[in-house]
């Protein structure tokens, strides 16, 4: 017994040692020492810091951002009388004078804008500042003063104003004719009032017309969010360059659906120009009526497969008349332009300024002829 007992303790003595050897290889003092870290972590150096992989804008923002300003408009508004006061009946029996005064209020609203010039002159929607008795410019660096509308556009919705302030921050204007379907552009403006802010998206699509916006449509699609407040900002490139004014969504909700639309910038720099040459806009205009050459119409006239407009009139002694355009004509370009749609030849013959002279390619009775036609000055919401 005594042999097994003292065999017994020299095992277990054996088996403790080797345990307390294996810990001790284990064992890294490093880790239970007060303060060290449990995890090691690489950061980098300071002036490194918050790059995105080099899928950053910020420096584009930072070029751009300082010459977008919140619109604060202020109107006055007449509150619609009760329509029981507008029965008939009621006016008989009671007369006119029992009828509340019509009563007028403030209303406020919201919208951004976008300096383009250091003499102070804006660019923003006409839809923006429409009515305003008042407009109030806040700038990003915190200055805010009265603005005065230089003129307007209603037609192509845009409006130009006029600050008086030192130093102006100015946008770089971009070549919007460049743009490609897939280019990244970010939206910047005073969405819902919420102070200036970014957003990111792509180009959808260039040229949207038809879309019931304006009279002139030639707008860039965007998905970067656009939503109310954001009328009038700007649609930057990558590079920090100005390419389009945000004017309006598609939405059936009130905010954006990834649907946005900017007038370009070549159109708005036209527009501009204008303006604060004349006070006003003046475009080309012949004196026609005209109609899409549908499939049954182009058929008809034997010209399967060819893209146009009809001349369904003509106004005697306009422009049209006096170069020899008749009605039935099929006016394939103007100004060298194809025009496959009424949109497209409106938007040809009002981008130039009165007094252009436009070669007019027309099939009349199967055969093709260019006629000289010399544009007049289109009167305000007439036809082409």
């Amino acid at each position: 017994m005594a042999v097994y007992r003292r065999l017994t303790f020299l095992f277990q003595s054996i088996t403790v040692g080797l345990a307390i050897a294996f810990l001790l290889l284990l064992w890294k003092p490093e880790i239970f020492e007060l303060g060290a870290p449990v995890v090691q972590v690489l950061e980098a150096p300071a002036g490194e810091r918050n790059h995105s992989g080099g899928l950053s804008f910020a420096d584009a923002v930072s070029v751009a951002a300082p010459a977008v300003v919140n619109v604060n408009t202020r109107k006055l508004v007449q509150e619609r009388a009760n329509p029981l006061f507008d029965d008939p009946v009621f006016r008989h029996y009671f007369g006119d004078s029992l009828g509340p005064a019509p009563r007028r209020r403030l209303e406020s609203s919201l919208g951004s804008g976008v300096i383009v010039s250091p003499q102070g002159y804006i660019l923003t929607n006409n839809h923006v500042i429409e009515g305003a008795e008042e407009i109030q410019v806040s700038l990003r660096d915190g200055r805010t003063a009265a603005a005065t509308v230089v003129g307007s556009d209603p037609e192509a919705d845009l409006a130009v104003l006029k600050v008086s302030l030192p130093e102006l921050p100015t946008v770089v204007l971009g070549r919007s004719e460049e743009l490609r379907e897939g280019d990244v552009v970010l939206a910047i403006g005073n969405p819902f009032g919420v102070g200036q802010t970014v957003t990111q998206g792509i180009v959808s699509a260039t040229g949207r017309t038809q879309l019931g916006i304006s009279t002139f449509e030639n707008f860039i699609q965007t998905d970067a969010a656009i939503n109310p407040g954001n009328s009038g900002g700007a649609l930057i490139n990558g590079a920090g360059e100005l390419v389009g004014i945000n004017t309006a969504i598609f939405t059936r909700t009130g905010g954006s659906q990834g649907i946005g639309f900017a007038i370009p910038v070549t159109v708005a720099r036209g527009v501009m120009e204008q303006i604060i040459e004349t006070g006003r806009v003046s475009r080309g205009w012949l004196g026609i009526e005209i109609q899409d050459l549908s499939r049954e119409l182009a058929e008809s006239f034997g010209l399967a497969g060819q893209h146009g407009v009809v001349v369904a009139g003509v106004l005697k002694s306009g422009p049209a008349d006096r170069s020899g355009v008749q009605p039935g004509d099929v006016i394939r370009s103007i100004g060298g332009k194809p025009v496959p749609d009424v949109t497209a030849a409106l938007n040809a013959i009002a981008q130039n300024r009165p007094g252009a002279q436009l070669d007019v390619e027309v099939i009349r009775e199967g055969k093709a002829m260019v006629l000289k036609a010399v544009t007049g000055e289109r009167p305000v919401q007439q036809s082409p």
